[in-house]
C-alpha cells in the first residue's frame, strides 16, 4: 500500500509538473480573454498572453467551424481555456464578421501591378506601416539580371525625365512579355560580412508601367504611377505577385540559423525598435516570412582577478526581430523589441 501511494504520488508530481511547464508559457499577468481592437497587431496581443510570443503557434487553436480562422479583426476575441490541462488559445468572431465571414477571401487582385493583398480589415502581424516601403517596392536580384533587362530608351517628345502619365519608349529582350512592368533603379550590393560573399543587388522600383504598343524590340509605355522621376537608363521588370503578408505567425525558426544584422535600411548608425535591417541569412538557410530571430551582442572581454586571465563573457540578447521578407540569401526584418542600443554586426539566431 505504501508503495501504491508513493507511485501514485510521483505520478501526480510529473503530471503537475506537465502542466506548470506548459502554463509556463503564459505571462502571469495574462487576460483570459480579449476583444481585438483597431490598431492591434498579432504581435502585440501574442505578447499579451504569452511569456515569448513566438510560441502563438503551439497553442493556437484553429475552429474549423470559422471561415478564414487565421484572419484575426477588429470586435473578435480571443479565448484562453485549457483542454486537458493545457492552455489553448481560440478564436470567436464578433458580430459585425459573423455575417461576412463566408465571403471574405485573403487575396485581391490588382491593375496593372499584379499583387495580392489580405484583406485590409484584418489585423496585421506587425504594423504594416513601418514595413510598407519595402514591402511595395524594391526586391533582390542577382546583378545581371538587372543588367540584362530591358530599359528605358527614350522619353516621348524626347523628354529626359518622365512621371506619371508619360510615355516613354524601352527597348531589351521581351521574350518573357507583360502586360505591365515596375520600372527600376540600381541600389545597394549586399555583401556577407561573414564570407564576402554577394548577396544580391537591391533593384528600387521608382515607377510601374504599362505596355501601350509594340513595334520590334521598342515598346511603348506609359508610366501609370511613379515614386520618382523615370529617368533614361532605368530597368524594367515584370510585377510580379506577391502576398503583401499581414497574417503570418510568430515563431521560430525550424532549423538552426545563425547570421548577423548587414546594415540598418535608411542608413542609420544604432538601431531601435520599428527600424529595418537586413541580415545575411534567407531561403536557402531555412529563413523565411513570420520567423522571429533573437538578437546579441557580443559579450565583452574581462580579466579574471583570480587567475589574471583575459576572458571572453557569452552574447547576450539584447532585442527580437521578425522577417517580413526573404530572399535566396538574405532577408529583411523588423525591429519588434530592444533593451539596449543594437548596431550593423550584431549576431542572430533563433529565439
Amino acid at each position: 500500500m505504501r508503495n501504491f501511494i508513493l507511485v501514485l504520488a510521483m505520478a501526480f508530481l510529473v503530471m503537475a509538473g506537465a502542466v506548470v511547464a506548459e502554463d509556463s508559457m503564459l505571462r502571469p499577468d495574462h487576460p483570459d480573454r480579449y476583444v481585438v481592437k483597431k490598431g492591434d497587431t498579432l504581435w502585440g496581443i501574442a505578447s499579451m498572453f504569452l511569456t515569448d510570443a513566438w510560441h502563438w503557434p503551439e497553442i493556437w487553436h484553429v475552429n474549423p467551424d470559422i471561415e478564414n480562422p487565421h484572419l484575426i479583426f477588429p470586435g473578435d476575441k480571443i479565448v484562453l481555456s485549457y483542454v486537458q490541462g493545457e492552455p489553448r488559445l481560440t478564436l470567436e468572431r464578433g458580430q459585425t464578421r459573423q455575417s461576412r465571414a463566408a465571403t471574405d477571401t485573403p487575396l485581391e487582385k490588382l491593375e496593372p501591378r499584379i499583387r495580392s493583398e489580405v484583406i485590409s480589415s484584418a489585423i496585421p502581424a506587425i504594423p504594416l506601416e513601418a514595413i510598407a516601403s519595402l514591402l511595395t517596392s524594391g526586391r533582390i536580384v542577382d546583378p545581371e539580371e538587372l543588367e540584362q533587362a530591358p530599359y528605358v530608351v527614350a522619353g516621348e517628345r524626347r523628354r529626359i525625365v518622365m512621371g506619371a502619365g508619360d510615355t516613354f519608349y524601352a527597348r531589351g529582350d521581351w521574350t518573357d512579355k507583360n502586360s505591365a512592368y515596375g520600372v527600376f533603379r540600381k541600389g545597394d550590393i549586399y555583401t556577407d560580412p561573414e564570407t564576402g560573399e554577394m548577396l544580391g543587388l537591391e533593384a528600387r522600383e521608382v515607377g510601374l508601367a504599362q505596355v501601350v504598343a509594340t513595334d520590334g524590340d521598342v515598346l511603348t509605355m506609359r508610366l501609370t504611377s511613379t515614386r520618382q522621376e523615370v529617368r533614361i537608363g532605368d530597368r524594367l521588370l515584370p510585377t510580379e505577385e506577391r502576398r503583401v503578408e499581414s497574417t503570418f505567425y510568430p515563431a521560430a525558426p525550424d532549423g538552426n540559423v545563425e547570421g548577423v544584422i548587414m546594415t540598418v535600411v535608411g542608413g542609420a548608425t544604432h538601431v531601435g525598435r520599428n527600424d529595418l535591417v537586413a541580415v545575411n541569412r534567407g531561403v536557402s538557410h531555412g529563413l523565411d516570412v513570420g520567423h522571429v530571430l533573437g538578437i546579441h551582442k557580443a559579450g565583452g572581454v574581462i580579466r579574471d582577478r583570480m587567475t589574471n586571465e583575459m576572458v571572453q563573457l557569452p552574447d547576450e540578447r539584447a532585442g527580437l526581430m521578425m522577417i517580413f521578407r526573404s530572399f535566396d540569401k538574405m532577408a529583411y526584418g523588423l525591429i519588434l523589441s530592444t533593451e539596449e542600443p543594437l548596431r550593423a554586426g550584431d549576431a542572430v539566431r533563433n529565439p
